[in-house]
C-alpha cells in the first residue's frame, strides 16, 4: 500500500511539471512584428520662419502743385499706369490768362530794354567827342542795367506761367498700380494739400518682419565662425516666403536691408526683404511666412515623426539590436524638413529605430524587425530649399 500511494505521488508530481511547463510555453507572447530603418543622413540648412507684411517699394499720394477745379480725369480705377501718363487735369483757363498776360509784360519790358540800349550808345558816342557830359552817360547806363533786369523779372514771370500751365496737367510721378480717383470733376482743388489718388509700385515688392534678439544673436556668431551673410543686415541672403494661398508656390528674394538698432521696446529689429513680381501676385499689405536661413551647411539625422515616441517629458527613439531587443533612447528635437524631423542630439546616425510599429513595443519583449530604406525625401512633402524652423527645438 505505501509503495502505491509514492508511485501516485510520483505521477503527480511529474504531471504538475509537464502541465506548467506548457503552459509557460503557451504564456510566452510572440516576437512583435516591426518596422525598422536607418535613419536619413544629409546635408541641410537650417532656416527660422518669421511673419511679416509685403509693402510696396515706392508709395505715392498725388496731390496738384497748383490750385483750380478739376476739369478732366484720364484713368480708370485700379488699372496699371506708366510714369508719365496723364492722371488729371486742372481747368487751364486763368492759367493762360496769366501767361498772356505775363508775356505782354515781358514785351514791354524788352522794348523798354532796347530803347535804354539805344540811349546808352549814343551818350556813350557823344561822351567821346566831348558833346555829353559823364553825369549823362552815367544816368544812361543806369537805365539799361535797370530795362535788362526788367526784362529778367519779365521772363521769370513768363518762366513761372509756362510752369503753372504744365502743372495743370497731373502726371504720374511712378509706374505701378493706381487708387480710385478720390475727387470728382468740378471739385475744387487746393494746390499741395487735396490727394487726388494714390499709386503703388508692385515690382519689385518689398517684405518687412521682426527678428528677435535670440536669433539675430545667433546669426551674427555664424558669420563671426563661418564668415557667412547672415549677418544683422543679411544683404543678399536668399530668403522665400510663402503666401496665405497654399497652392502659390514659395517666392524667392533676397535680404536687402536692416534698422540700426534694436528696439527696446520688443527686443526685435525690423529686416526687409526684396522680390521680383512680374506676374503682380504679390500685393502690398498680404501677410506672408518668411524662411531666413539660419546657418551653413551640415549633415542632419533625420528620422520620421512617426518613429519618435515620449516618455515622461523626454522625446525618445527606440533602437532594435540584433538579438531583436529594443532599447529607448531620448533625443533633441529640431525643425521639420524634407518629411522628416531633425535630431539635434541622442542619435549618431548608425541606430536601427523602429520606424512603424510603435504601439507593439513592450518592456522585456523581443521584436521581429522587418527592415526598410527610408527615401531621401517623404513622398508627401514638398522639397523645401532649406529646413523650416517650426517652433523651438525640443
Amino acid at each position: 500500500m505505501p509503495k502505491t500511494l509514492a508511485r501516485i505521488a510520483i505521477f503527480s508530481f511529474t504531471i504538475a511539471i509537464l502541465t506548467g511547463s506548457q503552459v509557460l510555453a503557451q504564456s510566452a507572447p510572440p516576437a512583435a512584428p516591426v518596422t525598422v530603418a536607418k535613419p536619413v543622413v544629409r546635408d541641410v540648412i537650417d532656416s527660422d520662419e518669421f511673419i511679416g507684411r509685403f509693402q510696396a517699394v515706392d508709395e505715392v499720394s498725388v496731390r496738384s502743385r497748383v490750385g483750380g477745379y478739376l476739369q478732366e480725369v484720364h484713368f480708370e480705377d485700379g488699372t496699371m499706369v506708366k510714369q508719365g501718363d496723364l492722371l488729371f487735369v486742372i481747368d487751364q483757363r486763368p492759367f493762360i490768362t496769366t501767361l498772356n498776360e505775363a508775356t505782354a509784360s515781358l514785351e514791354v519790358a524788352n522794348s523798354s530794354l532796347t530803347l535804354a540800349d539805344a540811349q546808352f550808345k549814343r551818350a556813350q558816342s557823344l561822351s567821346t567827342t566831348g558833346s555829353q557830359s559823364a553825369s549823362t552817360l552815367d544816368d544812361r547806363r543806369r537805365d539799361l542795367l535797370s530795362a535788362q533786369a526788367n526784362v529778367r523779372g519779365a521772363q521769370a514771370s513768363v518762366d513761372r506761367a509756362n510752369l503753372d500751365m504744365d502743372f495743370t496737367k497731373i502726371t504720374a510721378p511712378l509706374s505701378g498700380r493706381i487708387d480710385r480717383r478720390l475727387i470728382s470733376v468740378g471739385n475744387l482743388v487746393q494746390a499741395d494739400q487735396t490727394i487726388l489718388t494714390t499709386i503703388v509700385s508692385l515690382d519689385p515688392i518689398d517684405f518687412y518682419f521682426d527678428v528677435d534678439e535670440r536669433r539675430l544673436l545667433s546669426y551674427a556668431d555664424e558669420a563671426r565662425k563661418h564668415g557667412s551673410a547672415l549677418q544683422q543686415g543679411g544683404g543678399g541672403l536668399n530668403v522665400t516666403v510663402k503666401i496665405a494661398d497654399a497652392g502659390q508656390k514659395e517666392f524667392k528674394g533676397k535680404l536687402d536691408f536692416a534698422e540700426n538698432r534694436v528696439d527696446n521696446q520688443t527686443g526685435t529689429i525690423r529686416v526687409r526683404a526684396r522680390f521680383p513680381n512680374a506676374d503682380l501676385v504679390l500685393q502690398p499689405g498680404l501677410f506672408g511666412r518668411v524662411q531666413v536661413e539660419g546657418s551653413n551647411s551640415y549633415k542632419a539625422i533625420l528620422v520620421p515623426d512617426e518613429a519618435i515616441g515620449s516618455d515622461q517629458n523626454q522625446r525618445v527613439v527606440y533602437t532594435v539590436g540584433a538579438d531583436g531587443n529594443v532599447t529607448p533612447k531620448a533625443v533633441r528635437l529640431g525643425p521639420k524638413l524634407y518629411g522628416y524631423r531633425v535630431i539635434r542630439e541622442g542619435m549618431t546616425g548608425d541606430e536601427t529605430i523602429v520606424v512603424n510599429g510603435l504601439m507593439r513595443i513592450r518592456p522585456g519583449v523581443k521584436v521581429a524587425p522587418q527592415l526598410i530604406e527610408l527615401p531621401q525625401e517623404a513622398a508627401n512633402d514638398e522639397a523645401p530649399a532649406h529646413a523650416g524652423a517650426q517652433g523651438t527645438d525640443q
